[in-house]
This record gives C-alpha cells, sequence and structure tokens, in this order.
C-alpha cells in the first residue's frame, strides 16, 4: 500500500471518470450479469481481509491466524502499592501474602482482530470505521434484497464492531491505528509471518482526534494532527473533523432518535460546513452522505428542520449527472429510493434527476466494474472470465501456509512481488482500483494505484449489488 487519495472510492478515480464519459457516447454490448453472484463474492473478500484469531466457520481457506499479540505494546503500567495476594498451597488451603514493596504490572490492551485495510497488513481505524458504516448502510437500506448473503453482511460488520469496541473501550482514550506503516511497507510478507513493528497510536484529552462522538466533541481536532507522522501520507484527515462530528451525529439520531442528537445536527450545521465540498464521498470528506441520510427525514415528511440538507443533497444529485460531473463520485441507489417512496425528484435547471434515471447511472457504473468497459474484463477478482491476476496484495500473492508451512521473512516475499506469474491465492471479491487515464489496466502488483483492493471500495458496492440482484 502506498499514500491513499482522498477522493471516493480512493485509488480508482480513472475508474469512475471513464464510465461517466461511456454514459455520452453509444454504449457498447451490454453482457447480462449476475449481481448476486458478484454480492456474495463481495461479501466474501471481506473474509480475506481479517486479522486475529480466524473463526470455525471461515470461508478464505488460505488465510490463517494472524497478529494475535496486537495491543500488547500499548501495555499501562499500574502501581499497586503493597498489594496482597491470594493463593494455595498444595492442600488447597488459600493462603493470602502481604508483598511489603510496590508492585508494577502492565495490563495488556486486546486489539486483536478487525480488518487490514488494503493489500498490507496494517490496521488502520479511521478507514476502518468509514468501511463499517458503508456496510451497516447497506444492510440497513438493502439487506432485504440480500437473500442468505444477509447473515454474511452481518458477519462482516460485527467483525469490525468487535474491534471498534475493543479500540473505544478505555474512557478517554481511542486506539486508532495498529502496526507501523513506514515498517510494514518496507516488506512483502503474509499477516501469518508478520515480524514488522506493531506499534499501537492512540488519542487521548492530550492528542485529541473525532472519531468517537462524545470524546470527539469534547476534544475537537483532526486525529492526524496529533499522530502526523504515523498516519500520513496514508489516511490524513485533510478535510477536517468537522465531518466526522456531524456524520456521527446523524447516524446517533437515526439510531436512536434522541432529541439530543436532532438538535446538535441543527446547531452546529454552519458551525460544522455541513454544505462545503459535497462534490464527493469517502473515507475522509463525508458531507455528501450526511446530507443524503439526514435529507431521508425531509423525504420521508418527518423533519422540516432538517429542509436544508436535502437542499444540500439535490445539489450533490445535480452534480453527478452527466456534462457536469466530478469523476471522484461513485453513484448509489439509496437516494434515488428515498425520491422514490416519496414519489419525487431532484430539479436540476432545464433537467430533472428521476429516481429511474439515478437508478441507471448507478448500474451503468457497476456493470463497468463488472466488465461492460473498453477492455471487457471484471475489475473485481473471480468474477466472469477475465479479471485481474496480480493484485498488489501480499496475502493473495504469496504461497499460502498451507502451500508453505516455513516462515517467508520479510525481504525474502519481493520475488514473489516482482513475479509476472498470477497471485496462487485468489482473493474472491476483491474490487480494485482499476484502469489509469487512458483505460489501460497494467495487471501488475507493482501499479499499486490500479492493482490494490481496499474495504472501502468493497463497502459501498455490497449495498449497490444487493439493490440490482433484486432489480436486474
Amino acid at each position: 500500500m502506498a499514500p491513499k487519495s482522498f477522493s471516493f472510492p480512493g485509488i480508482f478515480p480513472a475508474l469512475l471518470a471513464s464510465s461517466l464519459a461511456l454514459l455520452l457516447l453509444p454504449t457498447p454490448i451490454i453482457a447480462v450479469h449476475d449481481y448476486h453472484d458478484a454480492l456474495r463474492k463481495s461479501i466474501l473478500f471481506f473474509e480475506g481481509q481479517r486479522s486475529g484469531k480466524l473463526p470455525p466457520d471461515q470461508r478464505v481457506k488460505w488465510r490463517r491466524d494472524s497478529a494475535l499479540r496486537d495491543g500488547s505494546t500499548a501495555g499501562v503500567p499500574t502501581l499497586l502499592p503493597h498489594p496482597t495476594f491470594s493463593f494455595f498451597t498444595t492442600l488447597g488451603s488459600p493462603v493470602k501474602s502481604f508483598m511489603p514493596f510496590d508492585v508494577y504490572f502492565v495490563f495488556q490492551v486486546d486489539l486483536t482482530g478487525g480488518y487490514y485495510d488494503a493489500g498490507d497488513n496494517v490496521k488502520f481505524g479511521f478507514p476502518m470505521a468509514f468501511t463499517t458504516t458503508l456496510l451497516a448502510w447497506s444492510i440497513i437500506d438493502f439487506g432485504r434484497n440480500m437473500g442468505p448473503e444477509l447473515k454474511n453482511a452481518v458477519k462482516a460488520v460485527k467483525w469490525s464492531t468487535d474491534y471498534l469496541l475493543k479500540a473505544t473501550a478505555k474512557p478517554g482514550v481511542v486506539y486508532v491505528q495498529v502496526g507501523d506503516a513506514y515498517s510494514d511497507h518496507s516488506c512483502w510478507e503474509r499477516p501469518e509471518d508478520m515480524d514488522t513493528l506493531r506499534t499501537v497510536y492512540k488519542i487521548d484529552n492530550a492528542h485529541p482526534g473525532s472519531d468517537v462522538f462524545n470524546f470527539a466533541d469534547k476534544h475537537r481536532g483532526a486525529y492526524s494532527s496529533s499522530l502526523h507522522a504515523a498516519v500520513c501520507p496514508f489516511y490524513c484527515d485533510v478535510n477536517g473533523y468537522q465531518d466526522e462530528l456531524l456524520w456521527a451525529a446523524a447516524w446517533l439520531h437515526k439510531a436512536s432518535r434522541k432529541r439530543a442528537y436532532r438538535e446538535y445536527i441543527v446547531k452546529n450545521e454552519v458551525v460544522l460546513r455541513a454544505g462545503d465540498t459535497i462534490n464527493e464521498f469517502g473515507w475522509d470528506n463525508k458531507h455528501a452522505g450526511i446530507n443524503v441520510l439526514i435529507s431521508k427525514e425531509v423525504l420521508m415528511g418527518r423533519a422540516d428542520y432538517f429542509e436544508s440538507f436535502k437542499q444540500n443533497a439535490d445539489g450533490f444529485i445535480c452534480s453527478i449527472l452527466p456534462g457536469i460531473t466530478h469523476p471522484q463520485v461513485q453513484y448509489s441507489p439509496a437516494y434515488s429510493n428515498y425520491l422514490s417512496h416519496a414519489n419525487k425528484a431532484v430539479p436540476c435547471g432545464e433537467r430533472s434527476a428521476s429516481p429511474a434515471l439515478l437508478k441507471q447511472l448507478a448500474k451503468r457504473q457497476v456493470n463497468y466494474i463488472l466488465g461492460d468497459n473498453p477492455l471487457g474484463m471484471s475489475y473485481m477478482v473471480g468474477y466472469g472470465s477475465r479479471f485481474p491476476q496480480r493484485i498488489h496484495h501480499r496475502g493473495s500473492s504469496l504461497p499460502s501456509v498451507a502451500a508453505h508451512p516455513g516462515r517467508i521473512g520479510c525481504k525474502a516475499g519481493s520475488r514473489y512481488y516482482l513475479s509476472s506469474s498470477p497471485n496462487p491465492n485468489l482473493l474472491l471479491g476483491a474490487v480494485v482500483g482499476g484502469p489509469n487515464v487512458s483505460d489501460a489496466f497494467p495487471d501488475s502488483r507493482p501499479y499499486f494505484q490500479e492493482s490494490e483492493p481496499t474495504t472501502y471500495i468493497n463497502a459501498p458496492l455490497v449495498g449497490l449489488l444487493a439493490f440490482f440482484s433484486a432489480h436486474p
């Protein structure tokens, strides 16, 4: 993995720009796509990204347990003055012993689990939280369309939330990253063999970061301001912390319906710049998502006091219409569904964005990813007859533990990285960055921008595929 792009979907704006360009040109022959198969594989991808102790029902069999000591370097030395210990004699009788001196214990933090964000072995909390939210949003809006895959989608969310609960369990502290990115990126090794630094990074009262709502609202600031050397240039919060606070409040209001969160949103709309930079949506810039999420309340006739958010969302929708588009935007049927239920369309000057048009645009983009593109190849691993074979992903490109039980060291993996051979382990469902600006796709590991998959590319695609599997 290398420094990440700041726009969503993160590392394939060229793919989206090409997709939008196709909307203005004669359409090539369109294949009939199996959206349910693509949905199944897009969810399965997350099992290949798991960190920690793998469960008995793990379906990606070439993966094994990894990073089982994550958090051990975050131990907290605790002083116990003159402690009293209880122990048992060989006869089973309890005996108390008083220690006449102070003792220090180091209580370790359990930070096992969660997801590796991309083709490396680092756990970045900032994009992981975004990935989890988008997966959950997909289930909320389109879970009824997932059929038997719903249970697997829920498991994908839970694998992440279990980890995030650990990372936020200590009052006043949020653990935001496990693994030194520079140490990790200097090696090409399986997660099962990791011997790179598993440094734990945290934010606290002295080092603010807006990642957990109550803590974040009290100690406002971008987490990358406190941890710049560790998280930049990989996942800097370039857009600022304001959108994270509104994003959190919007979801807390949706989940709890508490008046306090509604009042917080209204009160802080201007202060936290709700209408700023909504021409993109991703792990760094959440403004478009905030406005679309809150707009549902207005469209359903439940919250006129959020009308300004609907106006922002309408402006965003108009900006992505062909001819006046921003290439970093990925379409979603979510807003079109909200419009359909409210029997409304979005006026865009002389044009109108109807629910049917928005669904058509979203479907065109999904089909582009699945193979309706100039190269006639799918950008999802394992979907279709032609797909990426040499993705920028350590676990996929190195022999599995079953095939090669011996350890493959940090630099010993370089020959696999540079090899022209296909990856030995298929990371089914992984969606890569996609073609470059000239619509070429090198299918080569060193070209990470084109060939690396990420969790936050797949997460919103789950909802899209669920919708189109039910509405082909």
